[in-house]
């Protein structure tokens, strides 16, 4: 399981004296205790590797715009300290997809789905994200759908 995977990781850090690493672990686990506690509220149990995934990537997505404005704001160690722990943690996510994967899985959802237009990009989104949940960038997947969609 995923999270045995990271807390091992965290052990292995605090061992190799990886304060970085260590201090990254710790926040994800932060984050996933926060989930948990949020989803034991609504009647939910402990989360599933899928919604771990959600999980890295928001916090990859949060660093990311961490990053712009720290490099807006003339600060690069800070960026950087940023990209590092983003690093550390895709460790934790799947493969992404290439482009040109992104652009087959696209054309293969629109012909399964019979779309016929913009109108029917909530149906192809939602076929890639059922089908390629934690593998797909799903902004630049939107952007190649909709500019499929349009040339229909």
């Amino acid at each position: 399981m995923l999270r045995d995977d990271i807390n091992n990781a965290l052990k292995d850090a605090m061992k190799g004296g990886e304060k970085r690493v260590v201090s990254t672990l710790r926040l994800v686990n932060a984050a996933l205790k926060n989930a948990d506690i949020e989803a034991r509220g609504l009647g939910k149990g402990a989360l599933a590797d899928a919604d771990i995934h959600a999980l890295l990537h928001k916090m990859i997505k949060q660093r990311q715009e961490a990053v712009e404005l720290y490099d807006r704001g003339g600060r690069p160690e800070l960026a950087q300290q940023e990209r590092d722990e983003m690093a550390i943690i895709a460790t934790y996510l799947p493969q992404q997809m290439a482009q040109d994967e992104i652009a087959a899985a696209a054309a293969a959802a629109i012909a399964e789905t019979g779309a016929a237009g913009i109108k029917d990009m909530g149906k192809v989104i939602g076929a890639l994200r059922a089908k390629y949940a934690g593998q797909m960038d799903f902004a630049k997947a939107s952007a190649l759908v909709k500019g499929m969609l349009a040339a229909l």
